[in-house]
Formats: structure tokens, sequence, C-alpha cells
């Protein structure tokens, strides 16, 4: 059996040099430094509740559109009177994407990292990475659910940009995201137990002019965000055309149905 003579001072020396080295990289991320920037942010700390009805949710008129953005809305307005497109892709747990992630009825909390301010959102178990620290948009940008989104503060204020949704995402009823679709939110906490998020919308392929929705959150301070998965049990589904197709669970083949 051959041995395998260790040499012992190489490994030495190649410790000693990890050892050296270590120090800088530590130096490189001074995390009391980072988070003292962290601790002079407004505090969002707590769970808050987007609530439902015109309370808490708000829009300008309806959207003026292009030429091009009236034909969409009016092919899905006509494939609504066929049965079609009657519920978006959510239905079959395809997350929504900006803006409806900010405007569904469960409740978000914003937790501060250094550089970054993260959104948990109980829909579907999600977050959103707000870049705080200086880089730009993506100049091109793979397409996400939620999208590129960087910001800035002024003031108590959070100012973000958000470009690079994926096509799949529903803006508005009838018109999916494009590669110039782009949000500005001005986050706001107006109250002590209140929170607005003012989201402008634009698009020149789809859009005439901005469109503007506010939505409002109450402090919630005995809540916790819960687990959400939508494939569990998820009964209230759509077909290939858009088309409801519960299942209360009463086929013989349906692992929930009551014996």
């Amino acid at each position: 059996m051959r041995s395998t003579a260790i040499n012992w001072p190489l490994l030495a020396g190649g410790a000693a040099v990890l050892a050296m080295a270590a120090p800088a990289a530590a130096q490189e991320t001074p995390r009391a430094t980072a988070y003292a920037e962290v601790v002079a942010w407004p505090d969002w700390s707590g769970v808050w509740s987007p609530g439902v009805g015109a309370g808490s949710r708000t829009t300008t008129t309806p959207p003026r559109l292009t030429p091009a953005g009236q034909a969409l809305v009016d092919a899905f307005e006509a494939g609504k009177a066929r049965g079609e497109n009657l519920q978006t892709a959510a239905a079959n747990c395809v997350p929504n994407g900006m803006p409806g992630i900010m405007r569904l009825p469960y409740p978000i909390e914003f937790v501060y990292s250094p550089g970054r301010v993260n959104i948990l959102i109980e829909t579907y178990s999600e977050i959103r990475r707000i870049y705080v620290d200086g880089r730009p948009l993506p100049e091109d940008p793979d397409p996400f659910f939620n999208g590129h989104s960087v910001g800035h503060w002024e003031g108590d204020t959070l100012v973000v940009d958000t470009i690079g949704l994926s096509p799949l995402v529903s803006v508005v009823p009838g018109l999916r995201a494009t590669e110039k679709t782009r949000f500005r939110e001005r986050i706001t906490r107006i109250a002590p137990d209140r929170l607005v998020d003012e989201i402008t919308l634009t698009d020149p392929e789809l859009f005439a002019e901005p469109y503007v929705m506010t939505q409002a959150y109450t402090l919630q301070p005995e809540w916790e965000i819960r687990e959400y998965v939508c494939q569990e049990n998820n009964r209230d589904a759509a077909d290939e055309l858009g088309r409801p197709s519960m299942d209360l669970g009463t086929d013989d083949d349906d692992p929930f149905a009551e014996e």
C-alpha cells in the first residue's frame, strides 16, 4: 500500500497566507458602520395590513390608453364576454407581480439590511428587494415578476423605481407588462399607524399618460406574517382560458374529499 507523505511546512505556509487574507476580507464588510446607516432610516418595523375597500386602495380615474393599449383592453373585454379571462394566472398560483403584489389584502413587513430595504409579503411568501446602495437600474434586466427595484430616501419617504417586469404580469386588467413598463413608488408614513404607497405606472406603448394608484396600510402591532403556500389545497383555479374551474373536493380521486 502506497503511503502519501504530508508536507506540513507547506500546509502551515498556506494556513498563514489564509490567516493574513482573512482580516482583509473582513474589513471589506464593516457591519457596525453599515448598520449605523440602517438605524438612521425611518422605523417602519411591525406588520402592515393593506385592508380592503376604498379606504385603503384608490386610483385616479381609469387609465388613458394609447390606441394599442385600448385595442388590447377591448380584446380582453370581448374575451370576458365569451367566458374567457375571468381570472388571471394567479388563480393557478402564478405570482401576481408588480403592482398587484403590493395591493392584495395580505400583510407586509419591512426588514432593513445594509444597502437594501426588504419587503416581506405574506402573499406567496415573497420578498421584494429594493437596493438603496446607489446602484443604477440594470440596463438589460432579466424579466422578473416583481421586476428590479432600486431606491433612495428623500427624507422619510422611500422612492423606488422598478423595471424589468415579466410579460406574464398583468399591470391592469387586460394589459400585460412590456419592456417599457416602469413603476415609481413613493412610500411614506403619514401617521404612527398609517403608511401610504403611491405607485405611478408609465409605459409609452400602453398608457397615454402616467397612471397613479395609491395603497394605504395600517399598522397591526399584534400580527405576524403567516406562511402562504398557494399550491396547498388550491381549489379556486382557472382553465387555459382563465375560466373558473373550482374544485370543491367532491371527486372520488380527490385526496381531500370527505369519505
